[in-house]
């Protein structure tokens, strides 16, 4: 049950469409939403601002940390008024927060108190960012405690879900998750299972079946040969689903780092938000 949501805010497209969501659900299943601001430490003491005032001789750098920092507070006071506005235009009970830290660490701080966060996929600063996943957000999907919403930068409402299920306990999470949501918004369950094996995938379906068999859910069940990864972004493409539901980073940290994982590939991938369960 939702009733505590988190919604990361920094200003950019994907926040702005991660507040939409985040108000979109909340809306309809009786939650408050706390938006939270967090001031970069990095942009206000980095190495970089640092080297550059010793190389030119600035003896007043510790000034112009506190004036930063000033400007800083007031733009994220503008960005959670705007939120709060936006809230209220919702008809969402809802409170603001502003930290001062690494923004993903104070996020999954944060996240200790909520039943969900919501993030964007990328950050404000994404123009110059060269990879396909924002660092904040990364950081985040492998700290946060609590279930996490990854949206794109486009809102749009949600009316088709599919679930990712490879028999895992991460996964099962998020069948629960799916299941909770589709039976809290009345909407149908697609669920995909990709295997190489195709008593392996028949064995997964099944039990899939027998645990959303409690649930008042329509549901509907494929399994797909081929590479998990590429098949469940393809099934999104070709299907047209709008969230997905999805275990989180299912390897170790070692086995990740050398080969990536399915959730890495499918986050990077995505057009539409991805819901990550621990």
């Amino acid at each position: 049950m939702i009733k505590n949501v988190l919604v990361a805010i920094d200003g950019s497209e994907h926040s702005r469409s991660a507040i939409e969501h985040a108000l979109w659900i909340a809306a309809r299943v009786g939650a408050s939403v706390t938006g939270l601001h967090v001031i970069d430490i990095v942009s206000i003491e980095g190495s970089f601002l640092h080297d550059i005032s010793g190389s030119l001789g600035f003896e007043p750098y510790l000034d112009f940390s506190s004036k930063m920092r000033e400007v800083l507070e007031e733009r994220g006071k503008v960005m959670l008024a705007e939120f709060t506005e936006r809230a209220a235009e919702a008809g969402v009970r809802c409170e603001t927060l502003m930290d001062v830290g690494v923004i993903g660490n104070e996020i999954s701080e944060r996240a200790r108190t909520a039943d969900l966060v919501v993030i964007g996929h990328r950050g404000i600063n994404e123009k110059f960012s060269t990879g396909l996943l924002g660092g904040t957000a990364e950081s985040v999907t492998r700290k946060c405690p609590k279930p996490l919403l990854v949206c794109p930068g486009t809102w749009r409402g949600v009316k088709k879900p599919l679930l990712a299920y490879d028999g895992s306990q991460r996964s099962a999470s998020a069948m629960q998750s799916a299941a909770e949501f589709c039976v809290s918004f009345a909407m149908p369950l697609a669920v995909i299972h990709v295997a190489r094996d195709e008593a392996a995938g028949a064995r997964s379906l099944e039990e899939a079946k027998r645990y959303l068999a409690s649930y008042p859910v329509e549901a509907a069940f494929s399994c797909v040969p081929g590479h998990a990864p590429e098949q469940i972004i393809a099934t999104i493409g070709e299907q047209g689903y709008d969230l997905l539901f999805i275990g989180a980073y299912g390897h170790s940290r070692i086995v990740e780092m050398v080969l990536g994982s399915t959730t890495e590939y499918v986050l990077r991938k995505a057009p539409c938000p991805v819901f990550l369960s621990r």
